[in-house]
């Protein structure tokens, strides 16, 4: 299994299991099928609302001596009502508490927007809290002590993009290890990961393959339909696999962590099995070539009328 090396000699297995949109009645399930297959790296947060049945399936494993805790990485996200640095710690402890950990592998900010403590998504402008009330400069300090206290061995952020790394660049103690971003074949984030890589920055890929069941209100009624396309269908067929193993693929060859979500054994094993798909260099370039720096998760459900943000601000 590849997997991306940490200065300290820590090793992330470069293909996990994305959890967000899995039901609870179902993420059990197949976080349980995962590992026993093979997975050892689980992608999970708060704001998903299945921490705690995630962490029963990870107990079971281990009580079942189908892995040791230190076989797997398992990584959460720090929501947006607890960016007070205060507040940051015991976000974790309650992350840590529901998935029945004693640490994380990795710790991220999920969004470099900060609401109202207790508010789970924000409706109105009042929800909201601005950076210029608690920086993402604040939020990182707290960060930084759980690292420093060992709840969590990583830190790092979600949908930042350069200018906000760069902010927590000239003012942190401990550099951010991991950006999570979406990232696919009609949004490759160029510019981004080459930012990241030479930042030494990690950088794992979210809704790869499109995020096609995500809310309706996420979507636009005119987004292209990624695993549609002429180019990947041609090179599945070639290699005698799905488009969404050609696209998982792909995110591996470019060196970046890729977190497929299911819940469908079939495809758990499936995507698994994309590590073992070998693509050229013609084969990556005419994927390269297909970009249409078309974002799917937008970030509009951030901007409302009088809020704080904007989406200009958000992605710039």
């Amino acid at each position: 299994m590849r997997k991306l090396r940490f200065k300290n000699g820590h090793a992330m297995p470069a293909l996990g299991l994305g959890t967000w949109k899995s039901e609870q009645g179902e993420v059990y399930s197949a976080v349980k099928t995962a590992i026993e297959l093979g997975y050892r790296h689980i992608d999970c947060a708060p704001i998903y609302g299945n921490e705690q049945e995630i962490g029963v399936a990870i107990a079971e494993c281990i009580h079942e001596n189908i892995i040791t805790r230190e076989d797997l990485w398992i990584t959460s996200k720090l929501w947006n009502d607890s960016h007070a640095r205060t507040d940051v710690i015991p976000a974790l402890q309650k992350t840590l508490e529901d998935l029945q950990l004693d640490y994380l592998d990795l710790y991220l900010i999920h969004w470099p927007v900060a609401i109202k403590k207790g508010i789970d998504f924000p409706t109105t402008a009042n929800d909201f809290v601005s950076l210029n009330e608690i920086p993402t400069t604040e939020t990182w300090e707290g960060m930084e002590e759980a690292a420093k206290l060992g709840l969590a061995k990583h830190i790092g952020v979600s949908n930042f993009g350069i200018k906000a790394l760069q902010n927590l660049l000239a003012h942190c103690t401990i550099r951010p290890e991991m950006n999570q971003v979406e990232c696919h074949p009609y949004f490759q984030q160029g510019a981004l990961l080459s930012f990241c890589k030479a930042n030494d920055i990690h950088f794992t890929a979210y809704s790869p393959l499109g995020s096609g069941d995500r809310p309706d209100a996420f979507k636009a009624s005119d987004e292209p339909a990624l695993l549609e396309d002429p180019v990947l269908i041609k090179l599945a067929e070639k290699h005698n696999c799905s488009v969404a193993q050609i696209i998982i693929s792909w995110n591996l060859h470019r060196s970046t962590s890729v977190i497929p979500k299911s819940v469908n054994a079939g495809r758990i094993q499936e995507n698994l099995e994309s590590e073992d798909i070998s693509l050229s260099s013609e084969e990556l370039q005419s994927i390269a070539n297909i970009d249409k720096d078309y974002r799917l998760v937008n970030g509009k459900f951030w901007v409302v009328e009088g809020g704080p943000y904007t989406l200009e601000g958000l992605w710039s």
